[in-house]
């Protein structure tokens, strides 16, 4: 029988993300972020606390391109890997040829098989899951024990658009400014499919060396993998059991593009309105979106003179950021750029707010920064036009809004933030 699933990983990765993300806003304000924002920033969100880590554990990984291990019945039993592999592959021929893979799902437990099936040879414990049909989505997690320690190992399916701009941030490694790390790597696979493997750790702080390293793969036809290990039996609140996971960063790129878990997700149910990949490969046809200003490259051209800029966050609409210097230090300014929001001017803006002879709603703030950087302060200033148009501009005087200030204000003024966020080179 499938087990029951208790604590999701993955969403709750996901969930401190999104909290995480109020550090560009007050948060009264952070609440307000429209979806299009979040979505655009869910890659970075997923990492921004991450730091990495070097060294990789010596593992060979055994049977990554296996098939998938269908469901072996109500009554079968999960003792023996040899008996689950044997019934499970009968199943599996059975299951073909009543009806297509792509119509039957996968349940939680078969999932559980098929990652224990791919994994070295070892011990394994705390299995939990979600079958393909089940909400709001797939996934796998297993504690692991080459006797070496336990390691809780994890595996989430899903889709993306083929060539969508999410599936594009999702195998980008994320800027430093947010996710402080020393490795982290994105190829392209013979089949076209794309990878990114990052080594980091669970808390940015170090608090607590629990090691977090994550693959995240996305395929031609929009197949979703993320795989992640810890060098502990839990994500968080479980003591550090061994140095490394389990898993190198290659044998986690091999276990991430199993073709077992392209299987799995083509038995996902379709979602309503949601466009699906071509069999062949090729982007489906939708309507074109809106055109978007690239919020780095527009934030750089609005730059005064005399700042260097050392890092920024490539093209990406809705949120953006460089990294500058004026030689004083290194100095974070990040914008965000969100449309429709007039009907929240109310909430966003109170009495103490400007407003200009045009109805531009103006709101300054100057505070100490929000992430635990040491002597951090940041400068906003948050801007509304009558057509709902809203850009906020934050500025740090440090490179990244949990590291210690690199100079004593940020390396923009307020009259400088001010300027940028009211330039007509944010409206379309």
């Amino acid at each position: 029988m499938p087990l029951e699933q208790h604590s999701d990983p993955f969403e709750e990765r996901l969930s401190a993300g999104l909290r995480d993300a109020a550090g560009c806003f007050e948060t009264d304000r952070a609440a307000l972020v429209t979806a299009g924002a979040v979505r655009g920033r869910r890659r970075l969100l997923l990492r921004r606390r991450a730091a990495v880590a070097g060294g990789a554990a010596g593992i060979a990984l055994v049977g990554v391109g296996g098939a998938l291990l269908l469901p072996a019945g109500d009554g079968s039993s999960r003792e023996g890997r040899g008996d689950r592999s044997s019934v499970a592959a009968a199943t599996h021929a059975s299951a073909s040829a009543s009806a297509p893979a792509s119509t039957t799902p996968v349940s939680g437990d078969a999932l559980i098989r098929t990652l224990e099936k791919l994994l070295p040879d070892g011990r394994f414990s705390g299995a939990e899951a979600r079958g393909t049909d089940e909400k709001p989505g797939p996934y796998a997690h297993v504690v692991f024990d080459d006797g070496k320690g336990a390691a809780a190992v994890g595996v989430s399916l899903g889709r993306v658009e083929p060539g969508s701009e999410e599936a594009k941030q999702v195998t980008e490694c994320p800027g430093k400014a947010y996710a402080h790390y020393d490795a982290c790597r994105t190829s392209r696979l013979a089949d076209g499919s794309v990878v990114m493997v990052l080594q980091g750790y669970e808390y940015p702080d170090r608090r607590v060396d629990t090691k977090w390293w994550n693959a995240e793969l996305v395929t031609p036809r929009g197949h979703h993998v993320s795989v992640s290990e810890w060098n502990a039996a839990a994500e968080k609140d479980a003591p550090v059991t061994r140095p490394q996971p389990p898993l190198s960063p290659a044998q986690l790129r091999k276990l991430a593009a199993a073709t077992a878990w392209r299987d799995a997700i083509d038995t996902i149910p379709a979602e309503p309105d949601r466009p699906t990949a071509d069999p062949t490969g090729a982007a489906p046809t939708v309507s074109e979106p809106v055109a978007a200003v690239p919020v780095a490259p527009t934030l750089k051209s609005l730059l005064p003179k005399g700042l260097t800029v050392l890092e920024d966050s490539g093209r990406d609409s809705g949120f953006g950021y460089v990294v500058a210097d004026d030689g004083k230090g290194r100095s974070l300014v990040q914008v965000n750029v969100q449309g429709g929001m007039q009907d929240v001017a109310g909430e966003l803006f109170g009495a103490d707010a400007e407003t200009l002879s045009d109805g531009t709603r103006v709101a300054v703030q100057q505070g100490p920064g929000e992430k635990g950087g040491a002597g951090v302060v940041m400068w906003t200033v948050d801007t509304l036009r009558t057509d709902g148009t809203r850009v906020v501009i934050s500025a740090f005087n440090s490179g990244a809004q949990d590291t210690a200030a690199t100079r004593k204000t940020p390396a923009l003024s307020i009259g400088q933030l001010r300027a940028i966020a009211l330039s007509p080179k944010w409206l379309l």
